[in-house]
C-alpha cells in the first residue's frame, strides 16, 4: 500500500487520445495501489471518451473559452489561474500529476507559492511537436518549478536535462494495459491493414495512403482502416480518391476498443512524423500484431528491433513503406514470428506492474513518505 497519498491528476480533457488514455490507466494504477485519486479537466462541457475507476474523483472546471482579443486573453488567464489554483488547493493534494505542455505551464504558474508539488508530464515530442513562440517560453520559465519532469523516452530526457536539473529528470514510458490475449494467426484477416491515431499531419496518414497505393495491394484482396477523426479527414478522403483507392480504405472514426480491430487485423502501421509513446503502437504489438512503424522521433525505435519485433522504415518514405507492406503481405511466416515475438517483448517489457511501480515510487518520493 501506498500509504494513502492524495495524488490529483490534471489535464486538457479526456476526449480521445492517447495522453487522456495513459492518464486513465495511472490513475487506476495509483488507486489500486491504495492512494486517492482525483482527476481534474480544464475542459468540462465534453463528454468523456474514457471511463475513470468509480473510486477515482472526476473533476470538471470548464474553463477553457476562447478569447476574442489580447486584453480578453490575459483577463482570461488571470481568470483561469485563480479558479485552477483555488480547485487544487480545495483537493488538497499531496502531488500534482499535469499532463501535456500547456496545462503542464497554466498549473505550474496556478501553484506558484502554494508549496503543492507538481509533476509536469510531456506526452510527446517537444523538439518537434511546436506549441508557438509564447507558449515556448512560458514552458521554459515555469518547468524550472516543477519537482520532477517525466518524459517517455531516453532521446527527450536529453531534451529536458536541458530545461531542468539533471536529477529532476524522470523516464517513463506507457505500460500495456489489460487486454486480451493475441489470437492465433488463422483467426487474422490478412488482407486488413489498419492504423490509429488522430486525423493530422503528424500522423503521417497521407504517407501510408501513397504506400498502399504504390504496394499494388489493392489487386490481390487488401483493405485499409485507419481508425481516428481529426482535421485531416476530408484532406485524405479527398487522398484516396486521386489514388483511385477509396473503394477499399474506410476511416470509421474515433471506436471505444481499437484492440477488436487488432486482434483481426493482418499488419498494423504507424506511419508517423514523429510521436511521444504511441499507445496505439504498444497496444498492437501486445495483441500480436505484425507492425511496420516509421523510425521517427523519439520512439519506435526505442520498442521495435528490425526483423525481430516489427519492421522500421524512414519516415516520410513512400517508397520504403510500400516495400515493407508488400514484403510482410507476401510472407505469413514473417508476420507470423513477427507478431509473436512483439507480444512476448512487450508485455514483459512493459508490464503494467512494472511501471506502476515506477510511478509510486515517484509519489512516495516527492512526497516524502
Amino acid at each position: 500500500m501506498a500509504g494513502g497519498q492524495r495524488v490529483l491528476l490534471v489535464i486538457s480533457t479526456l476526449a480521445a487520445g492517447g495522453a487522456e488514455r495513459a492518464l486513465v490507466e495511472i490513475a487506476r494504477g495509483l488507486s489500486e495501489r491504495g492512494m486517492t485519486v482525483g482527476v481534474m479537466t480544464l475542459s468540462g462541457g465534453l463528454d468523456d471518451h474514457y471511463v475513470l475507476p468509480m473510486a477515482v474523483e472526476r473533476i470538471r472546471l470548464d474553463i477553457m473559452q476562447d478569447s476574442v482579443s489580447v486584453l480578453h486573453s490575459l483577463k482570461n488567464n488571470i481568470w483561469r489561474s485563480r479558479i485552477l489554483r483555488h480547485a487544487i488547493r480545495g483537493y488538497a493534494p499531496d502531488v500534482v500529476i499535469s499532463f501535456v505542455d500547456q496545462t503542464n505551464v497554466r498549473v505550474l504558474a496556478a501553484l506558484l507559492g502554494t508549496g503543492v508539488p507538481v509533476v509536469a508530464c510531456e506526452r510527446i515530442d517537444p523538439r518537434r511537436h511546436r506549441i508557438g513562440a509564447a507558449w515556448e517560453f512560458a514552458r521554459r520559465l515555469s518547468y524550472r518549478f516543477a519537482i520532477r519532469l517525466v518524459v517517455q523516452t531516453a532521446s527527450v530526457a536529453v531534451w529536458a536535462r536541458a530545461l531542468v536539473p539533471a536529477d529532476r529528470v524522470r523516464v517513463m514510458p506507457n505500460f500495456v494495459r489489460d487486454l486480451p490475449l493475441p489470437p492465433a494467426p488463422e483467426q487474422r484477416n490478412p488482407g486488413l491493414i489498419l492504423a490509429v491515431g488522430r486525423l493530422n499531419r503528424q500522423k503521417g496518414f497521407d504517407v501510408l495512403l501513397r504506400a498502399f497505393a504504390a504496394s499494388g495491394l489493392m489487386a490481390h484482396g487488401a483493405s485499409l482502416c485507419i481508425l481516428g477523426e481529426g482535421p485531416e479527414r476530408a484532406a485524405l478522403q479527398s487522398l484516396s480518391q486521386r489514388l483511385g483507392i477509396d473503394s477499399v480504405v474506410s476511416m470509421p472514426g474515433v471506436v471505444k476498443a481499437p484492440e477488436d480491430w487488432m486482434e483481426r487485423c493482418g499488419i498494423y502501421v504507424l506511419p508517423s512524423l514523429y510521436e511521444g509513446f504511441p499507445n496505439a503502437l504498444l497496444e498492437a504489438m501486445a495483441m500480436g500484431c505484425a507492425v511496420v512503424a516509421s523510425d521517427c522521433p523519439s520512439s519506435p525505435s526505442e520498442m521495435i528491433e528490425h526483423g525481430g519485433n516489427g519492421l522500421l522504415v524512414a519516415p516520410g518514405d513512400v517508397d520504403s513503406l510500400a516495400d515493407a507492406l508488400t514484403n510482410l503481405w507476401g510472407d505469413q511466416a514473417l508476420r507470423t514470428r513477427i507478431g509473436r515475438v512483439a507480444a512476448q517483448s512487450v508485455r514483459e517489457r512493459y508490464a503494467k506492474d512494472k511501471v506502476m511501480d515506477m510511478w509510486l515510487d515517484l509519489v512516495r518520493e516527492v512526497t516524502g513518505s
